[in-house]
């Protein structure tokens, strides 16, 4: 065992490749986006480093060319999760024992890997698998997951170094981090390749054994991610991929001894159901569960009078039809002055008017398909509604089409009212719901952002006036967990700005933080004695 106190790479946020028209990035990535889909992926369960197939196959299909098949992965059962774990605890003791500078030099690697020779496998398949255009696949699975795996190693560094700042003479105190005892359950979304990476790396980082279950619409990026552990010299069973359903997944874990912690990203609903069965079996548990969860939100913009009007148009456009609104941290409602809203309107339809809407290979369009037909239905569904209240505007998109793919134009309804369902149900799309403000309503306003939703995860202020920002900043600092002044409410970056919310929105443990790498680990508190005593008197006793 090597032997010293070292120091770990000074993580640098990883850049964001531009591909341009005439770059070699743009070149690059076609190449692997025209690869993906001229083969059909077989894709396997990795359990305790094998390949597993179970003959049982599901189809791949993009969400913006639903009639293609891409590949297939290996649908497992509760065996197969059973096996996961049996896996993964048997490689708990080596990889605990393992010097913590080389389980970080693994996790180093990954990261190099994923930002050179993988970097255009990943995010094409983030764009075929995930319907991403190119720069939201390129912050996401190339940079987001790098920026993720160097800035855990830091942080893990940092933990180890908080030490007890007296130890008296004749002693030593002393703290260590141990991983939890069992194993840990990553349960990931749809959404960012980076999040479905980062929980069971940045739980295995610390010590941890993991049980990795992603989601079905993820499972075609998930597969890349394993692939990097490996090559990067992850051992055999510390992360386990399995591809079951929820239910199957849940019975067997969930009952499970050696249940140790969640990593968990996803919905509200789910997120509450498994807290609710964890709580009703916590008498089966050797160690009470670390819970750990980012879930919805219902983000917000509030647009104050003395806003900068093209700031204004361009968070909110930004903020609520990147990917789709498909971003936890999408904006969904929008609080406007009345005053200023007529000129931001028009600068919002005028940059509407130039968006595209089309699969992900046309760079042109920025605009792509949702996740799946399930989303297509529910969106589809909100915006017939809307447009059938005579209560509310769309003023912009409300069409829609799944002949191809799952495409839904980028839609805005107007509302009066600020409680109308829209205002405060999350719906996960591109749809936008705005409600006009009287401007002396400011401060009644700030009340009603904060009381709408059951959410806290991302919102944001856009103003000139100081006393306003502060106003606001205060008035609604509890109300996102992401706050965000004078820009949109999404684009949250590792070692910069530490993501999550409370209230339905989660457990706010803060991913890309060393609040969330605390989660993962014990403390022990060791005391060491040099000079021990040797008589049970003290001077109290000596007669006078």
């Amino acid at each position: 065992m090597t032997k010293g106190f070292f120091n770990v790479p000074v993580p640098v946020n990883e850049p964001v490749l531009s591909y341009a028209p005439g770059t070699r990035e743009r070149s690059l990535l076609k190449e692997a986006i025209s690869t993906a889909y001229s083969e059909q992926a077989d894709i396997p369960m990795y359990i305790g480093g094998k390949e597993v197939r179970t003959g049982r196959k599901v189809e791949i299909r993009p969400p913006h060319n639903h009639q293609h098949v891409i590949g297939w992965y290996h649908q497992g059962d509760k065996s197969h999760v059973e096996e996961a774990i049996r896996s993964a605890l048997a490689a708990k003791e080596a990889w605990e024992a393992l010097a913590w500078e080389q389980r970080a030099a693994v996790f180093l690697k990954a990261a190099d890997l994923i930002a050179g020779p993988y970097r255009y496998k990943i995010n094409a398949a983030t764009m075929l698998g995930q319907s991403k255009n190119a720069y939201q696949a390129e912050i996401d699975s190339a940079c987001e997951l790098v920026d993720f795996l160097r800035f855990n190693v830091k942080y893990m560094a940092e933990i180890y170094g908080q030490q007890p700042p007296v130890s008296p003479s004749g002693s030593w105190n002393r703290v260590e981090q141990r991983p939890l005892e069992g194993f840990v359950f990553a349960l990931t979304p749809f959404n960012f390749t980076a999040i479905s990476g980062n929980l069971p790396a940045s739980a295995a980082l610390m010590g941890n054994v993991v049980v990795w279950k992603p989601s079905n619409a993820q499972i075609y990026s998930a597969r890349v991610i394993m692939e990097v552990f490996q090559e990067a010299g992850l051992p055999a069973g510390v992360i386990n991929l399995v591809y079951v359903s929820g239910p199957e997944a849940g019975d067997v874990i969930f009952n499970h001894p050696d249940f140790s912690g969640i990593h968990f990203t996803g919905s509200t609903s789910v997120f509450q159901d498994i807290w609710k069965t964890i709580g009703n079996n916590i008498h089966k548990y050797k160690s009470y569960p670390r819970i750990v969860g980012e879930t919805g939100g219902k983000d917000y913009i509030l647009v104050h009078q003395s806003a900068d009007l093209k700031v204004a148009s361009t968070a909110i456009v930004r903020g609520a039809f990147e990917y789709q609104g498909q971003k936890c941290s999408a904006a969904s409602r929008v609080y406007i002055a009345q005053s200023v809203w007529p000129e931001v309107r028009e600068m919002i339809l005028a940059d509407l008017k130039t968006m595209k809407v089309g699969p992900v290979e046309d760079f042109g369009n920025f605009i792509n398909a949702v996740i799946d037909e399930k989303s297509f239905n529910k969106l589809s569904s909100a915006i017939d509604a809307a447009k059938a209240d005579d209560r509310l505007e769309v003023i912009a998109g409300g069409n829609y089409d799944k002949s191809k793919g799952y495409f839904i134009e980028p839609t805005i309804i107007v509302t009066r009212d600020p409680y109308y369902v829209t205002m405060c149900e999350e719906l996960f799309g591109p749809v936008l719901t705005v409600h006009v403000y009287e401007d002396e309503e400011f401060d009644k306003t700030l009340e009603v952002i904060d009381k709408t939703s059951i959410y806290a995860l991302t919102g944001a202020v856009i103003a000139t006036d100081r006393y306003v920002i502060e106003k606001a900043t205060y008035a609604l600092r509890n109300s996102a967990g992401n706050f965000y002044i004078n820009d949109k409410c999404t684009g949250a970056v590792v070692g910069q700005q530490p993501f999550g919310g409370a209230r339905g929105s989660g457990t706010n443990d803060k991913a890309g933080s060393m609040i969330n790498l605390l989660r993962w680990v014990s403390p022990r508190t060791i005391k060491e004695t040099l000079s021990p005593a040797k008589d049970y008197r003290y001077p109290f006793h000596e007669e006078d």
